[in-house]
């Protein structure tokens, strides 16, 4: 009899098992089951957006009230953001969006030896879209510029840490297949909707003031990246017969002289790497590729012009995740 019972409670337990397993079994798959990918798109920032991930609910009243306190924070567009207020000359509390800009901003400025600077924009406006005011630029005023260091523009930084910032948003919400592009700088994590990993392509700088043709140089697949790229894709000026980029050096006031068309950067974070291919495009190739050899987990993808008319070349570091 106690023989009986002792086998009737092992059954009694292993069913009870049976029957608690298939109910995780059943409440682990009805929670995956009804995980879907959303997408949305829009502008920000005087730039476009595009967002997807999987997820058991619509998250993006939740991005868009974040990217709008990003905005009240970096937006020079914004007067009321901290950004303008400090650019007014008007003192204002630093919130954790502008104070991560900064320090951020400060590093890479030191790590570059000044290529990276945020206090560039007087300079960029003087010599005006496409080096349009060349003719009125003496080197008193280059002078004068250089001196001006409270006006601050984090153009070169904030889209590459607003996608850390959405992102952030989605792994809070348990998001862990993802895609955020904010003005082609991007964050991506896991797969996408066909379970495949992420597809990225690196635009081909072209001359197309036109903004028509979009041709790209290079497709990245990648469950795990941020990147980010600086360059000026369809706008360049022509001196001794070479391409050259509309890109002004911090250091010196004055446009740079090489051939670097266009720097992407891939880092631990999308600030990061947006800064650090703006610090490249300043730098020119051979002294970009120096720069980011020495910096852990990051990489760069350069395309530069050639001595024959119209033809592009590549070099990258060893590790860039082609």
């Amino acid at each position: 009899m106690t023989l009986d019972r002792s086998r009737q409670i092992r059954i009694v337990t292993t069913l009870l098992a049976l029957v608690l397993g298939g109910v995780v079994l059943f409440a682990f798959r009805d929670h995956t089951s009804i995980q879907r990918y959303y997408k949305h798109q829009g502008t920000v920032f005087g730039t476009y957006y595009n967002i997807r991930y999987q997820a058991s609910e619509d998250l993006e009243d939740a991005i868009l009230q974040r990217l709008k306190e990003f905005d009240a924070s970096l937006s020079t567009f914004n007067p009321h953001s901290t950004i303008s207020v400090l650019n007014q000359g008007r003192d204002t509390v630093w919130d954790d969006y502008f104070t991560a800009m900064y320090e951020t901003a400060q590093e890479i400025n030191v790590l570059s030896h000044g290529a990276f600077d945020i206090t560039v924009a007087p300079l960029v406006n003087a010599w005006g879209f496409g080096f349009s005011n060349r003719e009125t630029i003496t080197p008193e005023l280059i002078d004068s510029l250089r001196g001006v260091k409270n006006i601050l523009d984090a153009s070169a930084i904030a889209k590459g840490q607003a996608c850390d910032v959405v992102a952030n948003l989605l792994h809070e919400h348990g998001a862990d297949n993802y895609l955020v592009d904010i003005g082609g700088e991007v964050v991506l994590h896991g797969v996408n909707a066909q379970g495949e990993p992420w597809r990225v392509g690196i635009t081909k700088p072209i001359d197309d003031p036109s903004g028509q043709v979009n041709e790209v140089q290079e497709v990245i697949a990648s469950t795990n990246l941020c990147m980010a790229t600086s360059g000026n894709y369809r706008q360049f000026y022509y001196e001794g017969g070479m391409r050259r980029s509309h890109t002004i050096d911090p250091r010196t006031g004055y446009p740079v002289n090489h051939n670097l068309l266009s720097a992407t950067v891939v880092a631990p974070s999308c600030m990061r790497a947006d800064a650090l291919a703006t610090a490249c495009m300043v730098l020119g190739t051979d002294s970009a590729l120096m720069l980011i050899r020495e910096l852990p987990k990051t990489e760069c993808y350069l395309i530069y012009a050639t001595d024959t008319a119209d033809s592009l070349a590549v070099v990258h570091t060893e590790g860039f995740p082609l």
